[in-house]
């Protein structure tokens, strides 16, 4: 698939109607920072919008759907910013809780490098001190360097060393991806979002129409993972393999709302169908 400009998600809305008035079970699957939190200068101040919330949670509560928010924070950090979904995938997908089974699932390998990203992040954290407004944050299982409250014409510098310090002290076992403003440092092993949509949907008991909303350039692989069967949102206006897009937090809600009405057959069909007004 390559990526182009999805259409505006009302162009597509009958379309994601008659997917979602199909289906027996649906699976929702959703990026946290960006989609259901607003981009914020400091990452720790990052939270659901009422309106986020709200929608979440009325999507968990409609019969047959299955919710899980999947993101590139920790599970110990994701874990009190947003009410339980059914399932959260921390870390890229490394690591998967099910609320309801109460079990945490670790990548093995993930596991076994936590003390080189560890070391690492230790490394980078002085590397990079000089940098103004450049935050290092160990993950435990990955680590980022946060580069959006970092001067523009410091950043170059900053991926520079991060480079750098990765080179020297690593033997190949991670590796460095770029996102919004941020650097990661991964397991170099063969595992991301889309993985984690994988596997969610083929544990499902059921056969779920799978749905992905997210913002950002690791979102990608969970996009095609379910497109074109199932339903990806991009959440902006840059170029995705996602088939549709909604500008911001705020529309995710709306789209959200708008699909637990439609699932759950709420919804009047025909001339008296509901869109969201901003979702038109």
């Amino acid at each position: 698939m390559t990526e182009t400009r999805p259409d505006p998600v009302d162009e597509r809305l009958p379309r994601l109607r008659a997917a979602l008035r199909d289906a027996d079970e649906l699976l929702v699957c959703l990026d946290f920072d960006g989609t259901l939190a607003p981009i914020v200068a400091d990452p720790d101040d990052a939270a659901t919008t009422p309106a986020t919330g709200a929608a979440l949670r009325t999507l968990d509560a409609t019969p047959d759907v299955t919710t899980a928010v999947v993101t590139g924070r920790s599970l110990a950090d994701v874990r009190w910013r947003v009410d339980p979904p059914d399932v959260y995938a921390g870390n890229h997908g490394l690591e998967l809780a099910r609320e309801a089974a109460g079990s945490v699932a670790v990548h093995p390998v993930a596991r076994k490098r936590a003390s080189r990203v560890e070391k690492v992040c230790a490394a980078l954290g002085l590397a990079l001190d000089p940098i103004p407004g450049c935050r290092v944050e160990n993950k435990r299982l990955t680590g980022t360097v946060h580069l959006r409250s970092v001067p523009r014409a410091a950043r170059p510098a900053a991926r520079r060393l991060t480079r750098r310090v990765l080179d020297r002290l690593d033997d190949d076992s991670l590796s460095l991806s770029a996102g919004k403003a941020i650097l990661e440092v991964r397991p170099d092993v063969p595992w991301g979002k889309g993985d984690a949509v994988d596997l969610l949907a083929s544990s499902h008991p059921g056969d779920p129409l799978v749905a992905y909303v997210g913002d950002d350039v690791t979102d990608e692989s969970a996009f095609r993972a379910v497109e074109p069967e199932g339903i990806g949102v991009h959440v902006g206006d840059g170029p995705s393999v996602a088939s549709c897009r909604v500008d911001s937090p705020a529309a995710v809600a709306s789209l959200l709302h708008w699909i637990a009405s439609v699932f759950a057959a709420d919804e009047p069909v025909g001339e008296g169908a509901v869109v969201p007004a901003s979702l038109r």
